[in-house]
């Protein structure tokens, strides 16, 4: 299988696109290597994960690089991700039996991951403004509205939910509040996952043309919120106050952003299709 970064996957920064093309040329190899035959997958494993590793290290430091330079907001969250992706890959376990099996199914999760960081993350890179001071980051405003009723309603309670969570963050006088911000942070989940399966089944009864982008990034949010470790959050005493506010920043920019970069476009596409019956 040859894996490939149509143009949905493209943030629009040169550089930035080109390694991650090169990611993917990295993976792409590996496989095309694993479909010859007398293959010592031991050694293929090996290589991968070191060349993956240099790499992507490599990578992550550019890309980090250039976010610093453009002042991103997002970058504390695109450190955290980027350290625990390392992490991860490196702890992949190699040894005499490893399988192709194996092998394949760790190739599985690499590009998984790769694609779901560039939709839920990279392609935010230079897109998300620190909020104006005397704005409202949390208020469901008319620039959100995509003109679709039970849309607009449900994108303005997750707005609303996202805003109860940050309350309990900074709420300094409520005593063991860690339990009511992961039971927020689950309804945030759960809601999100209602709303984009009423989402995606009126894109469906419209016949929108772009549903399947909207499935890829819908399903890299969910994945997003469900890679969550609550277990690992209770346990940095030091940083969880620092990495909730992160979050919840992350949240409210992924949240804004598609909104005003994607489902907005399903109202105004609807509304073009009705004057052109019409005409």
């Amino acid at each position: 299988m040859e894996f490939e970064l149509t143009e949905d996957f493209l943030t629009g920064i040169e550089q930035i696109d080109r390694e991650h093309a090169r990611l993917i040329q990295i993976i792409n190899h590996t496989n095309q290597i694993l479909e010859q035959e007398n293959t010592d997958i031991q050694i293929i494993a090996k290589n991968l994960v070191k060349e993956l590793t240099e790499y992507t290290v490599t990578h992550f430091r550019h890309e980090e690089e250039y976010m610093e330079k453009i002042n991103d907001p997002e970058l504390p969250l695109q450190r955290i991700e980027h350290a625990t992706f390392i992490k991860r890959v490196k702890q992949i376990p190699i040894d005499d039996s490893i399988k192709v099996r194996d092998l394949e199914e760790m190739i599985q999760f690499l590009v998984r991951w790769l694609f779901r960081h560039i939709l839920h993350s990279d392609r935010m890179i230079g897109k998300v403004a620190p909020k104006d001071t005397q704005e409202d980051p949390f208020a469901f405003t008319e620039k959100y509205f995509t003109h679709i009723s039970v849309i607009d309603e449900e994108h303005r309670k997750l707005f609303d939910i996202i805003r109860e969570a940050d309350s309990l963050i900074h709420n300094t006088l409520l005593h063991d509040k860690y339990d009511k911000i992961i039971a927020i942070l689950e309804q945030l989940r759960e809601y999100t996952e209602t709303h984009f399966a009423h989402e995606e089944k009126y894109m469906t009864d419209i016949g929108y043309p772009d549903l399947s982008f909207q499935i890829t990034t819908h399903t890299a949010f969910i994945d997003k919120l469900a890679s969550i470790d609550f277990h690992e959050l209770e346990s940095m005493d030091d940083h969880q106050q620092e990495y909730l506010e992160d979050l919840i920043k992350y949240l409210l920019n992924w949240l804004s952003e598609h909104i005003l970069g994607a489902d907005k476009l399903i109202g105004q596409w609807e509304e073009r299709n009705r004057k052109e019956k019409n005409s």
